[in-house]
């Protein structure tokens, strides 16, 4: 029953990797090469990805709605805090479900990439441990032939076989790459986690239930994969690291660019544009502050203020206000007195 379901993924990651592999082999590497075959197993990933941008979207997008409304999903959650009864439960879901409803999403959409990506690598799997035998024992799958598939199980990197695992290798180079590919593959699946939670969720979203589960997720997926990961291949742990860089890298890239409103990265991209609009001083939007001095410190130019008033008004003179027309004459008819005169006393004035 498995391998009438995973026959197709497995024929189509075979071709993928035999046609990098064609591509490294024509720009000059050996065919037999460990490091023609890892590069396979890179390229296989890219081309993964790439047809993944789409399902990553959805992600993004499902993720920041369901960070919009986690405020609202914890007021419904408060709501029947502690009510166990079968009408509230209902209620609470049916309010639950209304709410993602109105913004279109749901816990699960975050997940497709990985959903998606499961079988593919099961797939890869199958074929690095069944696929890749001996010529005489290979077992041929599209242009995977059993000659190139015998290639593919003596190529080695760094000494160990794509085929090995750290369980089952003999052998210290392949429990030495297989301890290190373990290591990078729970570093970037953290990383990429807390890159992810850290950065990109508004302070609202890192309180209550979600946050809690996020934090769990965060630390769970490196702590299977310790369990776990030394029973894959090396050509597996390869897939899978390299999958956390592009990941982490795509991350990066939406995160830097268009961050969740109120997160920390949304901050941060504030600051940069700030910083951005100072040095070619433009008004910053919302600050109040207006740059034009160090536009002109930078050209060396004055900035001349500008002349208020119609040309009539320059020419009576400035215009007087209710209350100050007597000061400003007194001060328009003052007139200095030679050196020794004295100003007249109220007696001459009188």
């Amino acid at each position: 029953m498995l391998d009438t379901i995973l026959f197709p993924l497995e024929w189509v990651v075979a071709n993928i990797m035999v046609l990098w592999h064609w591509l490294f082999t024509t720009l000059g590497m050996d065919s037999a090469s460990g490091w023609a075959w890892s590069l396979s197993i890179v390229g296989l990933v890219v081309t993964i990805r790439i047809m993944l941008i789409p399902l990553f979207v959805k992600q993004i997008k499902a993720s920041r709605a369901m960070q919009v409304i986690a405020p609202e999903l914890k007021a419904i959650q408060n709501k029947y805090k502690g009510k166990k009864d079968q009408a509230s439960r209902e209620a609470m879901s049916r309010e639950t479900m209304e709410l993602y409803s109105k913004h279109k999403t749901n816990p699960f959409a975050s997940c497709l990439p990985i959903l998606v990506q499961a079988p593919i690598f099961f797939a890869l799997f199958r074929v690095l441990n069944y696929r890749i035998e001996g010529t005489d024992q290979a077992k041929p799958i599209g242009l995977l032939t059993a000659e190139l598939a015998g290639e593919a199980h003596d190529a080695t990197i760094f000494g160990a076989q794509l085929s090995e695992t750290f369980l089952s290798s003999e052998g210290a180079s392949a429990k030495i790459v297989s301890a290190v590919l373990i290591v990078a593959m729970v570093a970037t699946t953290f990383l990429t986690q807390r890159q992810l939670t850290q950065k990109n969720m508004p302070a609202a979203a890192l309180e209550g239930p979600m946050a809690q589960q996020q934090k769990i997720l965060m630390y769970a997926l490196p702590f299977i994969f310790v369990i776990t990961g030394p029973n894959f291949p090396v050509g597996v742990l390869i897939y899978w690291t390299t999958t956390n860089l592009w990941s982490m890298g795509q991350q990066f890239y939406v995160i830097r660019r268009n961050p969740t409103p109120g997160s920390e990265a949304e901050r941060q991209l504030k600051a940069r544009q700030a910083e951005k609009a100072k040095r070619k001083g433009q008004v910053i939007e919302g600050t109040g502050v207006d740059t034009t001095v160090i536009e002109a410190s930078k050209t060396g130019q004055r900035q001349q203020p500008k002349k208020g008033g119609s040309r009539a008004q320059r020419k009576k003179g400035p215009a007087q206000t209710p209350g100050n027309g007597a000061a400003a004459d007194a001060s328009e008819s003052t007139v200095d007195l030679p050196e020794g005169d004295d100003t007249p006393s109220d007696k001459d004035k009188s």
